[in-house]
C-alpha cells in the first residue's frame, strides 16, 4: 500500500529554495473529516466483532474465527494507514524513521491478512457446504485457529522485506525542512515487489472467490431442497416428527443461505473498494508522469479505511446472529455501567423490611445477569453452520 505521506523520491535529502508546499484548507477539513469518521465507526465496529465472539460460546465456530482475524487486521490497517493520515494533512512526517518502518509494516501486514482472512473463510464455507461430510473433520474451530496462526506467521515474515525498503527523506526548504517517508529503492525496482503483493493478495484471492463461490451458489440456490432426509434419518413412521425435521431442515438451509450471501457480500466490497487504488497503481507503472490527482488519491484511501470499517456493519445488517450478539453486549456494558453508578450511591434500609419483595429483587437481577450473558439456548436458532 502507497504510504500516506509519501511522495516518491530516490534520494533522501534535497534541496528546494522554494516555500513548503501546504495543503489546501477545504483538503485538509475533509480529509480529516471522513478519516476520523471512518475510522471510528470502523474502530468500534471491529471491537465489538472481536469482542462478542470472544466473550460468547456459542460464536466462537470456526467462520466466526475467521472473521476475528479480519476484524483484527482492519484495525491494524485503520490504526497505521488511517489514523496517521490525520497528521500528515496538517503537518508532514512526525513519526520519525521508527515509525516509518513500523507503521509501513503495519500497514501492509494488516492488509494482507486480511486478504488471507477472506481466502481461509472462503475455502472453509466451500467445504461446509458441498462437501459436508468431511467438513465435521476438516472444518473445526481448532484447525480454524491453527489456519489463522499460521497467516499472521506467514503474513508477518512476508512483511519484514518492508523494514528494508522505506526510509525517511529530507526536502530542504527556504522557510524549513519537509521530511516524508518514503521507498528507499528505486521505483523500477519496486514495481517487480508490487505486482508479487498485488497478484497473492488480490488477484489470487479473487479468483478463487469467484471459483468458489459459484460452486457453492450451484449447490445451495440452485439444487433443490431434498426432502427424504427426515425419512433417512428416522424411518420416517412417525408424521409429526417428519414435519419437525423437514422444517429443521429447512432452518439449517436458510441459515447457510443467509452467512453465505453475508460472506459474499464482504468478499465483493473487498474487490470493488481496492479497485480504484489497485487500478492506480498498476496505471501509474506503466504511464510516465505517474497520476497524482490529490483529490483522486484521497478518494482511494478513502476506499481503503472504509473497507477496514465496513465489514462490521455488514454482520449487522445481514446476519441475526451477530445482531443479537451485538445488542446483548450493547446492553450488558450499560447494565454495568448503571449497577457501578448504583453502588456509588448511599444506601438507607428501613427498620422493617419486606422480605418477600427482597428476594424478587435479587432473582430480578439474577435473570438480568443472566440474559445478558447470552447462553446456547437462548439463541440456538440463530446459529449458523
Amino acid at each position: 500500500m502507497e504510504n500516506n505521506t509519501t511522495i516518491f523520491q530516490d534520494v533522501t535529502q534535497v534541496l528546494n529554495l522554494t516555500g513548503m508546499p501546504l495543503k489546501p484548507l477545504e483538503e485538509q477539513v475533509i480529509t480529516i473529516f471522513l478519516t476520523m469518521l471512518i475510522c471510528g465507526v470502523g474502530i468500534a465496529g471491529n471491537v465489538m466483532v472481536v469482542l462478542v465472539v470472544l466473550r460468547t460460546k456459542h460464536m466462537v465456530t470456526p467462520t466466526n474465527c475467521y472473521l476475528v482475524s479480519l476484524a483484527v487486521a482492519d484495525l491494524i490497517v485503520l490504526l497505521a494507514a488511517g489514523l496517521p493520515n490525520i497528521s500528515d494533512v496538517v503537518a508532514f512526517w512526525i513519526y520519525g524513521y521508527t515509525g516509518c518502518l513500523c507503521i509501513t509494516y503495519l500497514q501492509y501486514l494488516g492488509i494482507n491478512v486480511s486478504s488471507c482472512s477472506i481466502t481461509a473463510f472462503t475455502i472453509e464455507r466451500y467445504i461446509a457446504i458441498c462437501h459436508s461430510i468431511k467438513a465435521q473433520f476438516i472444518c473445526t474451530v481448532s484447525r480454524a485457529k491453527r489456519i489463522i496462526a499460521g497467516v499472521w506467521v506467514f503474513t508477518s515474515l512476508y512483511c519484514i522485506m518492508w523494514f528494508f525498503l522505506v526510509d525517511i527523506h529530507e526536502t530542504a526548504y527556504a522557510n524549513g525542512v519537509v521530511v516524508t517517508c518514503g521507498y528507499r529503492v528505486s521505483r523500477s525496482l519496486y514495481m517487480p515487489i508490487y505486482f508479487l503483493d498485488f497478484t497473492l493478495f488480490y488477484v489470487i484471492p479473487l479468483i478463487v472467490a469467484t471459483v468458489l463461490y459459484g460452486l457453492i451458489a450451484k449447490i445451495l440456490f440452485m439444487s433443490p431442497l431434498p426432502t427424504d432426509l427426515s425419512d433417512r434419518a428416522g424411518g420416517g413412521s412417525v408424521h409429526q416428527g417428519h414435519s419437525n425435521s423437514t422444517k429443521a431442515n429447512k432452518g439449517a438451509v436458510s441459515a447457510r443461505k443467509q452467512i453465505t450471501k453475508m460472506l459474499a457480500v464482504v468478499v465483493v466490497l473487498f474487490a470493488l473498494l481496492w479497485m480504484p487504488y489497485r487500478t492506480l497503481v498498476v496505471v501509474n507503472s506503466l504511464v510516465n508522469p505517474p497520476y497524482h490527482n490529490t483529490w483522486f488519491l484521497l478518494f482511494c484511501r478513502m476506499c481503503i479505511y472504509t473497507n477496514s470499517a465496513i465489514n462490521p456493519i455488514i454482520y449487522n445488517l445481514m446476519s441475526q446472529k451477530f445482531r443479537v450478539a451485538f445488542k446483548k453486549l450493547c446492553k450488558c456494558k450499560r447494565r454495568d455501567k448503571e449497577k457501578t453508578a448504583e453502588y456509588n450511591m448511599p444506601m438507607y434500609y428501613g427498620m422493617i423490611k419486606d422480605l418477600s419483595h427482597e428476594s424478587n429483587e435479587l432473582v430480578t437481577e439474577q435473570e438480568e445477569v443472566k440474559r445478558c450473558n447470552v447462553t446456547d439456548d437462548e439463541t440456538s436458532t440463530f446459529s449458523i453452520s
